[in-house]
C-alpha cells in the first residue's frame, strides 16, 4: 500500500510540474502607474488568460523592469517579452517611426492617429528597423494632440515663444526650436520637477500625462490649440518570444488586439472627462491662441522639420520621403473613411 500510495504520489507530482511547465508567462515593462495610456495592455492580459484559461499570462511591471528610456533595448536581449516606450526616447534607434513624429501632420481624431501607427508599424521598412531590435509592434498607443502647459506668462504671439524652455520630444521639440523656444527632452517623469523648479517653462504632453505626471498640478495655463501634434509609442513583442508561442497562445494573442485598442479608446474618453474637470477644479487659464499665430508657428517650423528630417534619413540610406509620402496618404485615406 505503502509502494502504491508513493507511486501515486509521485505521479501526482509529475503531472503537477508538467503542467507549471506548460505555462507560458510574459513579462511586460511599461512604466509610470495604470493610466489610459497602458489600458490596453492591461485588457490583452486579461483577454489572453481567460482565452488560455490562465495558462498564458502578460505579468505587467510598471518600472520594476527597465527605465522606459531603455525598454527597446530589453527587448532586443530578451529581458522581458513585452514592453511600450516611445520612439522620440531614442530617434536614431528606430529612425523610420520618427515619421509620425513630425509636427504638425493634421491628425483630427485619436482613432486616425492609431490606425495611422498601426499601417506604418506594418510598412517593410519600418518592420526590418524593429527588426535589428528583435522587435515586432504589435499595438499603437496613439496620443491625443500634445499641448502645453506651463507657470509664468503664458506665450501668446510668435515672439513669446523666443526663449520660452519647454520640455518637448521629437518633432514637437524641433518645431518649438525652430520658432526660437528651447527644447529639452527630460522623461515624462522628470517633467514635474523640471516644471516645478523652473528648469522648464512648460510641458507639451498630452492631457492624460499631464495628468499622470501632476504637471497640471503646478501649470497656470494650457494652450488648448496649438496641436502641434504628438509622439508614437508602439507596444513591441520579443520577435523569439512570439515565434516559440504555441498557434492557440498566438491566436489567444493576436485575436484581442482589437478589443484592446478599443479599450484604449475607450479609456481615453474617460479620461477627457476628468481632464475638463480638472481645468475647472484647478482654475487653469485655458488658453486658445489666434489661429494666425497657429498658422504662422506652422508654417516657420512644419515645412522645414520635414525637409530636415527627409534630408537626414537620405543621409543614413533610409527612404524618408517614400515613408513620408506613405503616411501622408495613408492619413488622407484614413479622413475620408
Amino acid at each position: 500500500m505503502k509502494k502504491l500510495l508513493s507511486q501515486a504520489a509521485v505521479a501526482a507530482l509529475a503531472v503537477s510540474f508538467a503542467g507549471e511547465a506548460m505555462a507560458t508567462e510574459w513579462n511586460v515593462s511599461l512604466w509610470g502607474k495604470r493610466r489610459a495610456f497602458t489600458e490596453h495592455v492591461e485588457k490583452l492580459a486579461e483577454l489572453v488568460s481567460e482565452k488560455t484559461n490562465g495558462e498564458f499570462t502578460l505579468n505587467i511591471s510598471y518600472g520594476g523592469l527597465s527605465k522606459n528610456t531603455e525598454n527597446l533595448d530589453g527587448i532586443s536581449i530578451g529581458a522581458f517579452e513585452m514592453a511600450q516606450f516611445c520612439s522620440a526616447y531614442h530617434p536614431d534607434k528606430n529612425p523610420t517611426l520618427m515619421v509620425l513624429d513630425l509636427p504638425f501632420l493634421g491628425v483630427e481624431t485619436l482613432k486616425q492617429e492609431g490606425d495611422l501607427d498601426l499601417a506604418l508599424y506594418q510598412h517593410p521598412e519600418a518592420v526590418k528597423d524593429l527588426a535589428r531590435w528583435n522587435a515586432q509592434a504589435i499595438l499603437a498607443s496613439p496620443l491625443p494632440q500634445y499641448n502645453l502647459a506651463g507657470v509664468g506668462e503664458a506665450p501668446r504671439t510668435l515672439e513669446a515663444f523666443v526663449g520660452h524652455r519647454v520640455r518637448a520630444t521629437g518633432g514637437i521639440g524641433q518645431a518649438m526650436a525652430k520658432i526660437g523656444a528651447v527644447p529639452t527632452s527630460v522623461t515624462s517623469a522628470e517633467a514635474y520637477t523640471a516644471l516645478e523648479t523652473g528648469v522648464v517653462d512648460s510641458v507639451a504632453f498630452a492631457p492624460h500625462a499631464h495628468l499622470s505626471f501632476r504637471t497640471i498640478d503646478i501649470a497656470k495655463w494650457w494652450t488648448a490649440n496649438l496641436n502641434p501634434g504628438s509622439v508614437n509609442c508602439p507596444v513591441v513583442v520579443n520577435i523569439d518570444a512570439m515565434a516559440a508561442l504555441s498557434d492557440a497562445e498566438r491566436e489567444a494573442l493576436t485575436s484581442s488586439f482589437d478589443a484592446s485598442m478599443d479599450r484604449y479608446y475607450e479609456a481615453y474618453d474617460e479620461t477627457y472627462v476628468k481632464w475638463d474637470q480638472t481645468l475647472k477644479d484647478k482654475n487653469i487659464e485655458v488658453v486658445m491662441l489666434d489661429d494666425g499665430v497657429v498658422g504662422a508657428i506652422k508654417a516657420a517650423a512644419a515645412d522645414p522639420v520635414r525637409d530636415e528630417w527627409i534630408a537626414d534619413m537620405a543621409g543614413k540610406g533610409l527612404p524618408g520621403q517614400a515613408l513620408y509620402d506613405f503616411t501622408v496618404a495613408k492619413l488622407d485615406e484614413l479622413k475620408k473613411m
